[in-house]
């Protein structure tokens, strides 16, 4: 896969941005022009185990779009630990780029800053509809009741993906469905000298996509309906809580994971070191670091009891990276056909490909390269039992404030202090103060 997004920026920032009149693409106008036809800049998200490996994957499908079309594209990749930060600038300074990759999860924010091209039924239009994109990827691409500020182009959910020779050598036949037993599978593993799961504990995005699907297992969220902050009802707590205690009293995440922000936990995976990790579209990152396919398998993410579906039985976020316009670029058509191009069928089978994900778009979804044991669990996982995390405007925020509690209890259980109810109670107490007025 790719890293996991870490949207380490502050409140105060994105705050900043809400209240500028944004604009991007290199223009402080906040309108669009076609005054450049012949070039486009792009930035792209770090999607493969390094960013020279998306720049080889990139750079042939651009060369082909030059060739057809004759617009050179001028790619970057940008790292998930500096996407948000550059987004939130270029919103503000007007020096943007014309088409961008942004995390689904922000896609509510960034369309509050007023610099991304909403896509109506106009702008659907010229890529083809907004019937060919899968339910499930247009459920996370802005603010109920507008129009989306992105397109989806990458689909992706969370699943437990396990270590064969590991599972065998403790004597399991089959991976774990609940917590519960998933604890018990680890403390085997544990048992045998090696890491039971692995964890991102440091990284603030991870930290909320988990404990997001574990609260809505516990019948909670973290907004109210109005879109207010939530975070110490007593199902958050305890889905934060339990969490962290994966580490802290089950003793199946190690403790060096407190402060791995890097993939590291996909590395210590790949070389046999843990048995068990959760993780969004695996496969491309541990075939890149010399894992066979035949050497790991995959499994719905746990839940509490019973099987995943709806409701307290959700299992995963509906994760994935959009493509964005800045509404002012330079090249309103040029990035209109480009966005048509990378959401095509057979551009999303060739990049899905590359990356282990999933194509947004029902056509190449449907193709028999998705229904790969490595995919099939993911694409079910996503039509029946993921959830988009909330779509309001706040929502980078809540992945700064709330993935940031998590990191420090993480950290306390790495050292040895106790994570309490009272504790989480009151790091998440002090996340919901850092949030803007309503």
């Amino acid at each position: 896969m790719r890293k996991i997004r870490t949207a380490a920026m502050g409140a105060a920032t994105l705050s900043l941005a809400l209240a500028a009149t944004a604009c991007g693409g290199g223009s402080a106008t906040g309108g669009g022009s076609n005054d450049s036809p012949r070039t486009l800049t792009y930035w792209a998200s770090n999607q493969g185990a390094s960013i020279s490996v998306d720049q080889k994957v990139l750079k042939p499908e651009l060369d082909k779009f030059e060739q057809r079309t004759g617009i050179k594209v001028k790619l970057e990749v940008v790292p998930w630990s500096d996407l948000l930060n550059r987004i939130l600038t270029a919103t503000t300074s007007g020096q943007g780029p014309d088409v961008l990759n942004i995390g689904n999860t922000w896609s509510a924010s960034l369309q509050a800053t007023g610099a991304l091209l909403p896509w109506d039924a106009a702008n659907f239009a010229k890529i083809g509809g907004k019937e060919r994109f899968v339910d499930s990827a247009l459920g996370s691409t802005g603010a109920q009741g507008k129009d989306p500020a992105a397109v989806p182009l990458y689909s992706m959910s969370y699943a437990l993906y396990y270590n064969k020779q590991l599972f065998a050598e403790a004597g399991m036949a089959k991976p774990p469905v609940t917590w519960d037993e998933l604890v018990a599978d680890g403390k085997k593993i544990e048992a045998k000298g090696k890491n039971g799961l692995g964890a991102e504990g440091a990284n603030l995005s991870n930290n909320i996509h988990q404990v997001f699907v574990l609260a809505q297992q516990h019948g909670a969220d973290f907004f109210t309906p109005d879109g207010r902050p939530d975070f110490t009802s007593d199902g958050v707590v305890a889905a934060v809580k339990q969490y962290v205690d994966l580490m802290a009293k089950d003793k199946v995440v190690g403790q060096s994971n407190a402060e791995y922000a890097q993939n590291q936990s996909l590395s210590d995976f790949a070389k046999g070191k843990t048995a068990m990790v959760l993780w969004q579209t695996a496969s491309a990152t541990f075939k890149s670091l010399g894992m066979k396919d035949s050497e790991w398998g995959v499994a719905p993410a746990p839940v509490q009891s019973g099987t995943p579906g709806a409701g307290a039985q959700v299992n995963s976020m509906v994760a994935g990276i959009n493509m964005a316009v800045f509404k002012n670029t330079h090249n309103l058509d040029g990035a209109a056909g480009f966005v048509k191009f990378m959401t095509s069928d057979e551009e999303q089978k060739i990049l899905n490909t590359a990356y282990g994900s999933i194509p947004s778009v029902k056509a190449a979804q449907a193709d028999p390269a998705f229904n790969s044991p490595g995919t099939a669990v993911l694409r079910q996982t996503l039509a029946t039992s993921a959830r988009a995390l909330p779509q309001v405007p706040d929502e980078s925020q809540f992945e700064t404030a709330v993935g940031t509690a998590v990191k420090e209890l993480f950290a306390d259980a790495a050292a040895g202090r106790a994570v309490t109810t009272e504790s989480v109670k009151a790091r998440l107490r002090k996340a919901e103060q850092q949030m803007p007025a309503a």
